[in-house]
């Protein structure tokens, strides 16, 4: 090997060191990177980066901006969207970089220390709980909070007008109606299987249930360009595109943070907004199908 490899790193491990794994010889695989985005140089002839082994970066952003990011992995909600708009104007600007990979995928990310916060909405059948049931199974090593963000309504997300007249589950399996589903490891994947299990519907029976989405704008998109039928989402995507919406239910959106974070300036910015800015509240209310009764509240601790 003649030249350089570069490897570019998206996403970061929170904390000082960037961990990276052999993945085959000749090669240097990055599992996840510290704190920026930025390329790593692995010299020619390098036999790969042995796991654990910490490595330097080229910074692709300021030093300062670096400094100044928030890690979010886990589920999609439209107030992170609006929540990473008013930290970007604070006086000390925040930026917020989300990935939306699930409810599941959050939770992973946090075990792995890769994120300083997580959105979580996964619902315990037996007990009717959301997401504290999942903490004490993947994270209870881990000391943390968890502080609710938002109730929401899910439900399905239709065209203007219901012109297919859908109003539930079973409609899409009487008619072979097509419907579009959230990726594996989603919150909103649960609720769609559970709903379906009340009704004692078979999945295979529902035209799209393997035809997967990542977001609940994606899900919105679909239906908006025609592609689909319908899709399950939260309200405030549908009102965003102009489409109607059939409520499912109302289900709990918390964030899961990390202890050794709560007393981070960028978390304290955050839980700043949520729990006392009004404006902030207003603006999310707005979006449509939000409850904030318990916004900031502490719903669980470990």
């Amino acid at each position: 090997m003649g030249v350089d490899q570069f490897v570019r790193i998206t996403l970061g491990q929170v904390g000082e060191k960037l961990i990276a794994t052999p993945s085959g010889k000749g090669a240097g695989a990055v599992m996840s990177m510290v704190r920026a985005d930025g390329i790593l140089t692995i010299p020619a002839g390098s036999e790969g980066i042995g796991a654990g082994e910490t490595v330097t970066i080229e910074l692709l952003r300021p030093q300062k901006e670096v400094d100044a990011t928030l890690v979010s992995i886990g589920s999609h909600d439209n107030i992170l969207d609006l929540l990473a708009n008013q930290l970007h104007r604070l006086s000390s600007p925040i930026r917020l970089s989300s990935a939306h990979v699930g409810s599941m995928g959050g939770i992973m990310a946090i075990k792995r220390g890769e994120a300083h916060l997580a959105g979580s909405h996964l619902l315990d059948e037996e007990t009717g709980e959301y997401n504290i049931s999942f903490i004490k199974r993947f994270l209870r090593d881990i000391p943390l909070e968890l502080i609710n963000l938002c109730y929401r309504e899910q439900g399905l997300i239709v065209a203007p007008g219901n012109p297919k007249k859908i109003s539930g589950f079973e409609d899409i399996v009487r008619h072979g109606l097509s419907f579009i589903n959230r990726q594996k490891g989603a919150g909103t994947r649960l609720l769609t299987d559970k709903v379906i299990a009340q009704y004692g519907l078979d999945p295979n029976h529902i035209t799209g249930y393997d035809h997967e989405e990542y977001t609940h704008m994606n899900i919105a998109a679909a239906v908006a360009g025609g592609s689909v039928d319908t899709g399950m989402g939260i309200r405030a995507a549908a009102l965003a595109l102009g489409l109607d919406f059939v409520p499912v239910a109302e289900e709990r959106y918390d964030l899961i943070i990390p202890r050794d974070f709560l007393s981070d300036r960028r978390i304290a910015a955050v839980l700043d907004l949520i729990r006392n800015d009004s404006v902030f509240k207003d603006k999310a209310l707005a979006l449509g199908g939000y409850n904030l009764r318990d916004c900031g509240s502490v719903m669980y601790s470990q």
